[in-house]
């Protein structure tokens, strides 16, 4: 039994407050260049895939994660290159197509794109949307990718935009199809839109115990059974804020202080409380932090590929702005050996 284990970024770039001093945020240049290195190395370990954000506000550095993936590709020889996510409500999706497409030759087949809404909104009046089609746009441009992926000549007619008639879309990926997984942070209408099209999925399990996402991979399998499809086939994937250190202790000290600049910046605009040291520590024993020492993370990993049935778990990393010689070391323990013992596990099963 192969489990797939990968790195999702999102070229986290804020300040980080601590009680005595501020650490400031990497330039956003040598932060991107950081990104690069860290995918060469984790395609040296073996690890097998690296999902890269899109966002478009001033903590995040990556607004076009393809840019990136593509100056990684020919450094790389079997990682796989992905979005995490592309905010496909608030792009064009024949542009997506075009641009994953070339991805897939400077990588010789290595493209994939997750396709979500984004948890952050700012794409929507930047790129001149209305909120208000929030749920049309994805639907319908979603519709639009999926076609772009299976036609060289597209006939395709919505009311989000001109109706395309029997326009060729070049170039064509060097797969026969991209891979195109629904990402979503976990309501069951996702599931179910994903079932319906017979898509891979990947939930975000960023809080609280992850245990609970069994529901929706219930939901999934139905919706695709419901369809038509063999729910053996699925492909379910997960991502999760995690961290490796040479000690469970030391793990915890290194990463509290960026995860805590995070969330307290994404409280104070979503109404979270405060984030303390208590709440993390929870998190790491009972939540959906995969943060310690490499036995600890290897054997929690092992515990939620089991209790969800994953074919894929990605530990997001770095979370807030670490300095890029820990987030390094984190990927290197990471493959050094938190794979080898996932492997060894599953291998036996």
């Amino acid at each position: 039994m192969k489990i797939e284990l990968g790195i999702t970024s999102f070229g986290d770039n804020g300040d980080i407050h601590t009680e005595s001093s501020v650490l400031p945020a990497i330039p956003d240049h040598e932060r991107i260049r950081n990104i690069v290195e860290e995918i060469k190395l984790a395609d040296e370990l073996g690890l097998d895939i690296y999902g890269l954000g899109e966002h478009h506000r001033t903590d995040y550095a990556v607004s076009d994660p393809v840019t990136i993936l593509a100056a990684a590709a020919p450094m790389t020889n079997h990682i796989k290159l992905s979005s995490a996510v592309t905010v496909l409500s608030s792009d064009d999706p024949v542009r997506v197509y075009q641009r994953f497409a070339t991805l897939d030759a400077l990588s010789n087949g290595r493209a994939e794109i997750m396709a979500g809404r984004g948890s952050f909104i700012e794409s929507f009046p930047l790129f001149g949307y209305d909120l208000n089609d929030y749920e049309l746009l994805y639907e319908e441009k979603l519709d639009l990718l999926m076609n772009v992926n299976r036609n060289k000549f597209v006939n395709w007619e919505g009311t989000t935009r001109a109706p395309i008639e029997h326009k060729v879309v070049m170039p064509r990926a060097m797969q026969e199809t991209l891979p195109i997984h629904i990402a979503t942070g976990g309501t069951p209408e996702s599931s179910v839109r994903a079932g319906a099209l017979g898509l891979p999925i990947t939930y975000a399990i960023i809080g609280g115990n992850p245990g609970r996402f069994k529901y929706n991979v219930e939901v999934y399998k139905a919706s695709l059974k419901a369809n038509g499809f063999n729910a053996d086939d699925a492909f379910i994937s997960t991502h999760s804020w995690g961290y490796i250190a040479e000690t469970d202790e030391q793990a915890a000290r290194e990463y509290f202080p960026s995860t805590k600049a995070v969330h307290d910046v994404l409280g104070k605009e979503r109404g979270w409380g405060t984030y303390t040291e208590a709440a993390f520590m929870n998190e790491i024993h009972n939540g959906a932090l995969y943060v310690g020492s490499p036995e600890t993370v290897a054997q929690k990993i092992i515990n939620i590929v089991e209790t969800l049935g994953l074919n894929r778990f990605m530990i997001h990393l770095p979370v807030g702005s670490m300095p890029h010689d820990k987030t390094m070391n984190a990927i290197r323990l990471y493959g050094e050996q938190v794979k080898p013992i996932v492997d060894v596990y599953f291998q036996n099963k």
